[in-house]
């Protein structure tokens, strides 16, 4: 273990050239600061540990280099702002004791890596991914870095407006089955879901651009179905067509689905990386761009390494433009912990600067019986997923998304939803509460 007199005196370095500062100190506005957990054998020390992270993800590597002088260091160097051992020990430590326990915070000078996401990512959480037990908590980033990016076109508010729904939620339905050959199959189904309801028909995130059912084969068909369906409900629907693809065609495939009259795009985003999704929403699109989160459970998932759902699912497409945002919900099939989804949800709609606010999206086995306690936790300003909670409706999609509006409609009024689909009239609702429940205890579609 090395004091920090130790470190100055080797390196012969000036205090403000060191990878370490008060947070008092720093000027915040010049750092994205991360905050870490980590977790160590009793014999590290970990402030000596942050150090050598520090440096390693900023100006240095494992022994000091003679290009690494002081006036590098000064600019360019990151700084441990904090180390906090959770339970924190002041007298001795527990002899069985196998692990200690800390909360670091480590500030990056945002010059080194500019205002994107790829290199932000390689200097906050690059090679020290490979030390074992870390985990990216949050990133907090200074109005100068924001300014960068222009997040969001329309957002909940731009929904709304073009949608013409002033408070209730949006709903969106997921065609199902996820893959199927018939382009006409699928703009039926669409056809029925929007009719009966559905404000968005979302294509499923396992279908793309194959060759058995192109976009230039489904975009005229679901549009048409989807006109015809407005035409009779007098109401407007978004069809968010998926266009993830290798780059550039991605980029090509957002400019023909535009062309073909697609009013919505879809883009599983962490699946082409941040800078291919915030290409498309910052210079392409000119409809709502809704983001897939395909691959946040390899990221996020563990407890003890990665980076943070709120992170990756919540701050990051927000920044570069996602719209709509899906993230799994713990009321139907998806295995997240409530208060892990309530932060996601927290991190798209709170006040970022100049970042305007996502559409939260909770998706995951979402039935009529969950819209109760979806709108309890989240409030109406939300857009809510579905997929066979309409599509294995036993009176069709059509009923399956009259009896969502239903449900909707009972909870805007203060009416509990059980009692509401006992009353005349609302059939499809008391059909679908009948074969998957109130939602409380959870469902299996």
């Amino acid at each position: 273990m090395y004091p920090l007199y130790w470190l100055i005196e080797m390196e012969r370095l000036p205090l403000d050239a060191l990878p370490d500062a008060l947070p008092d100190a720093i000027d915040e506005d010049k750092y994205v600061i991360c905050t870490y957990y980590v977790g160590l054998p009793p014999f590290m020390d970990a402030r000596e540990l942050a150090w050598s992270a520090a440096v390693e993800q900023s100006t240095g590597t494992w022994t000091l280099v003679p290009g690494e002088t002081p006036a590098v260091r000064k600019r360019h160097v990151a700084k441990v702002v904090g180390v906090y051992e959770v339970p924190q020990y002041e007298y001795s430590i527990p002899k069985d004791l196998e692990r200690r326990q800390y909360i670091m915070q480590v500030a990056y000078p945002w010059e080194n890596f500019g205002q994107q996401i790829p290199m932000l990512l390689s200097t906050v959480i690059g090679n020290i991914s490979l030390y074992g037990r870390i985990k990216c908590l949050d990133m907090k980033f200074p109005k100068s870095w924001l300014k960068g990016f222009k997040g969001p076109k329309f957002g909940i508010k731009g929904l709304r407006k073009l949608l013409k729904i002033k408070k209730r939620p949006i709903l969106n339905n997921m065609v199902k089955p996820c893959v199927y050959t018939s382009c006409e199959m699928g703009a039926n189904l669409a056809y029925e879901a929007a009719v009966g309801g559905a404000d968005i028909i979302k294509d499923d995130e396992l279908l793309a651009n194959p060759e058995f059912n192109t976009l230039e084969d489904r975009i005229p068909r679901f549009m048409e179905a989807i006109d015809r369906a407005d035409s009779e409900k007098s109401e407007k629907t978004l069809y968010t067509v998926n266009i993830t693809d290798k780059l550039p065609q991605m980029f090509e495939n957002a400019e023909r689905a535009q062309e073909l009259g697609a009013n919505g795009l879809m883009i599983n985003f962490l699946a082409v990386g941040y800078s291919a999704f915030r290409h498309v929403c910052e210079n392409i699109a000119k409809v709502p761009v809704l983001a897939h989160m395909d691959v946040t459970g390899a990221i996020s998932y563990s407890p003890i390494v990665g980076i943070s759902s709120n992170i990756v699912t919540g701050k990051l497409p927000r920044i570069c433009g996602s719209d709509i945002t899906v993230f799994p919900a713990p009321y139907g099939k998806a295995p997240v912990l409530k208060e892990r989804f309530l932060n996601v949800a927290h991190d798209m709609i709170m006040p970022l600067h100049n970042i305007g606010q996502t559409a939260p999206m909770p998706s995951g086995g979402i039935s009529q019986g969950h819209v109760e306690e979806v709108m309890e936790d989240l409030g109406p300003d939300i857009v809510i997923g579905t997929g066979a909670g309409i599509h294995a409706h036993p009176g069709g999609p059509r009923a399956g998304a009259i009896a969502f509006r239903q449900a909707i409609d009972a909870k805007m009024k203060g009416i509990p939803v059980s009692r509401y689909a006992k009353e005349e009239g609302h059939e499809e609702l008391k059909t679908a509460m009948a074969s998957w429940g109130s939602g409380r205890t959870g469902a299996d579609f």
